[in-house]
């Protein structure tokens, strides 16, 4: 018999919203695994619970991964914690999780706060489709070819940011996404919490007044939804390019406008098209 892995969620911001299951299961434990002993620590001695800490985090995650592996081997039970949320949401949580499963152990899942769920259940926005896609890239090359995936993904679009990058991820997102409402979450459960709301324009305006702090969640609502006669991206371009000869720029401002996409996803859908048939 192996022990038990226990994914237990913690409180993002305001320690009353640790729940009782969780508290009794981090005092019954033999391990704790936790992104960041110290932090972790206060939270464990805010509830009077003394248990052995051990770190897991992205850069030790190998190499600590197997020794909590081999601990619920000796059937130990073991807690996987985050800083803050719910693990796995955005850490490296997963690849114990699945090598737990690999060899049989029991995992469960302790529910509790997770900072997406949390700013989307508040936000306005449509809640009953939504992607989740995390921290986007920090440079402004992959971030703006990471928002044009995104861009045809149906309902709302979620993300986290660091503060110090949201005004530029914002900005992106305007040239990429178009100007849709936005919602910027931050501070989440603390007592400065705050929703803004608006346009990304209205949005930007906002948050460049003021020096945001704490990490944020964006919330993207759904972009014009594409009529099912339209026709496909790839052949509406192939048709506006080398049967109307059309040069890239107005075949694809041309097809922003027919398909409502962005004009970047379009502009870059038609450099590959361009390119595809100039290479055949």
């Amino acid at each position: 018999m192996a022990g038990t892995l226990y994914i237990l969620a913690t409180p993002i911001g305001n320690l009353e919203d640790m729940t009782y299951r969780a508290v009794r299961i981090l005092g019954e434990v033999d391990l704790i695994a936790a992104e960041d002993t110290r932090h972790s620590l206060k939270l464990l001695n805010h509830f009077g619970i003394s248990k052995p800490l051990t770190s897991y985090f992205d850069h030790n995650q190998q190499f600590k991964g197997e020794r909590i592996l081999q601990a619920l081997r000796e059937e130990r039970s073991v807690a996987l914690i985050s800083d803050a949320g719910t693990p796995c949401i955005s850490d490296p949580g997963f690849n114990l999780v699945r090598a737990a499963v690999a060899e049989g152990i029991q995992v469960v899942p302790i529910p509790g706060s997770c900072a997406a769920i949390t700013a989307l259940s508040a936000s306005g926005l449509p809640s009953d489709t939504f992607t989740f896609a995390g921290f986007p890239p920090n440079r402004q090359g992959k971030r703006r070819a990471f928002l044009s995936a995104m861009a045809s993904r149906p309902g709302t679009l979620l993300f986290y940011e660091a503060p110090h990058r949201l005004e530029e991820t914002l900005r992106d997102m305007r040239e990429v996404l178009g100007e849709r409402q936005v919602v910027v979450a931050r501070e989440l459960t603390k007592i400065y919490e705050e929703f803004i709301r608006g346009t990304v324009s209205e949005v930007l305006a906002t948050v460049g007044r003021a020096k945001v702090r704490g990490e944020v969640v964006i919330l993207v609502a759904p972009g014009e939804t594409v009529p099912e006669e339209t026709e496909p991206l790839p052949e509406l371009l192939h048709r506006l390019l080398r049967e109307e000869g059309m040069t890239v720029k107005d075949a694809a401002r041309k097809a922003a406008e027919m398909t409502g996409v962005s004009k970047n996803a379009a502009y870059s859908e038609a450099l590959r098209v361009q390119n595809d048939a100039n290479n055949a």
